[in-house]
């Protein structure tokens, strides 16, 4: 397998690996109650905050010991959000995808921008089979997102998930290699 060289550039962002320099701006986001609601953690402390990126800096090849890939989203040299690609089934080529964006820079179509990219790398560099996205029931937006890109909606699933002191619903989207490939071709 190639090397994977970063960063990698989408027409209007740029997706590269966390930095020390990142922490306040993942802080803004990640602090916020109305982002991590969607998420499984509780917003981010200051005191956690630095951990997390340390963490996420050694998150720079999904083929490496940590089966994880996580990449700062750019617009413009400011950071918008972050995506992240991670093994669910290393030997079976089956992974998972999330992102986060901060509200202010949502609906702009940055998130699928980078989902998308990042799609193409799982597909096309690391060779994957299959690729989920599961997200909190309520979280139209990135349901959105996962329908734009061409994942497909595969399960909707009620109160299976308890978080934050209530039972809340799942949604999962799925994308295999080759409706990866079948969409590049109509695109044509």
């Amino acid at each position: 397998m190639t090397e994977l060289h970063l960063p990698l550039q989408t027409e209007r962002l740029t997706l590269r690996a966390h930095q020390l320099t990142d922490l306040a701006a993942l802080f803004l986001i990640h602090s916020r109650p109305d982002v991590s609601r969607y998420l499984l953690h509780e917003p981010w402390t200051a005191d956690m905050a630095e951990g997390k990126i340390r963490e996420r800096m050694l998150m720079t090849d999904l083929d490496g010991e940590a089966g994880f890939l996580a990449l700062v989203i750019e617009h413009h040299g400011t950071v918008v959000g972050h995506i992240k690609l991670w093994f669910t089934d290393r030997e079976r080529r089956v992974a998972e995808i999330g992102w986060a964006l901060h509200p202010d820079h949502s609906g702009q179509g940055f998130a699928a921008e980078a989902a998308s990219a990042v799609l193409d790398l799982a597909f096309d560099h690391y060779t994957l089979h299959r690729v989920a996205a599961q997200m909190d029931g309520r979280n139209v937006g990135s349901a959105n997102v996962a329908a734009r890109i061409g994942m497909r909606c595969e399960a909707y699933l009620r109160q299976d998930w308890w978080n934050k002191g209530e039972w809340t619903d799942s949604i999962i989207y799925g994308m295999l290699s080759t409706d990866r490939r079948g969409l590049r071709v109509e695109e044509r």
